[in-house]
């Protein structure tokens, strides 16, 4: 079953002569469990794609449907619950909140959401992204790479279906981009979670089931990506 459907949306930004066409008819569908990677070069629409994804932004027309709901046919109260528990970001600036420990920055959508954290289900996140021996850290105490796993433990937290990264490896070296990549996938694998990860490096959109190329708004199915 696809968890994702993307129905011939489209995006344009202004009109008349100066109308900027950030994405145009794109449809695919992507399977529950399935890691896909977006590529393209700066300024082609992958970002704008990932946003109407996200529901951070409407499209012109089409439909994005998750889990075979029409998220833009929503209203906006149901629309910011419904993205609040189905759907987890990751972003390259790691947007925590500086005043909070890891683990209050892990359990804050939860909260939000004023729900009680699963005690099980956090300690087993702690352990996977390698962070119960820092917990009670503040952001500004963890390495880059540390605050990335921050990242993806508060984007799994509510166990959402759909995990958007916006070029998660992005501020990251080497190391670090390999070992946050390998927990994604573990993600993805352990507990069946649709990952769409945009990034500028064509090794890491390799390692992932399945490529999407986005040039100039149009998108371009690539197929397979790793084979292990």
């Amino acid at each position: 079953m696809d968890l994702l459907e993307v129905q011939s949306i489209s995006k344009t930004y202004g009109s008349g002569e100066t109308a900027v066409h950030a994405l145009k008819q794109v449809s695919f569908s992507v399977p529950k469990g399935e890691f896909v990677a977006i590529v393209g070069e700066s300024g082609s629409g992958k970002s704008t794609l990932l946003n109407m994804l996200g529901a951070l932004d409407c499209p012109t027309s089409g439909k994005v449907l998750i889990d075979g709901k029409d998220i833009f046919s929503m209203k906006e109260e149901a629309l910011t619950v419904f993205r609040r528990r189905n759907i987890g970001f990751i972003f390259q600036a790691f947007n925590l909140i500086p005043e909070l420990t890891v683990e209050q920055n892990i359990i804050f959508p939860v909260l939000l959401d004023y729900q009680k954290p699963n005690k099980k289900y956090l300690e087993e996140l702690l352990t996977v992204l390698n962070l119960k021996e820092r917990r009670s850290h503040l952001p500004g105490q963890l390495s880059g790479g540390q605050q990335q796993r921050v990242a993806i433990g508060r984007a799994l937290i509510t166990r959402p279906s759909l995990i958007l990264a916006d070029e998660p490896t992005g501020n990251l070296d080497t190391q670090n981009s390999s070992e946050v990549i390998a927990m994604l996938k573990e993600a993805s694998r352990k507990y069946e979670q649709t990952i769409i990860m945009i990034t500028h490096n064509g090794s890491i959109a390799q390692t992932t089931d399945r490529i999407l190329r986005v040039s100039d708004g149009i998108l371009t199915d690539f197929g397979r990506g790793r084979q292990e």
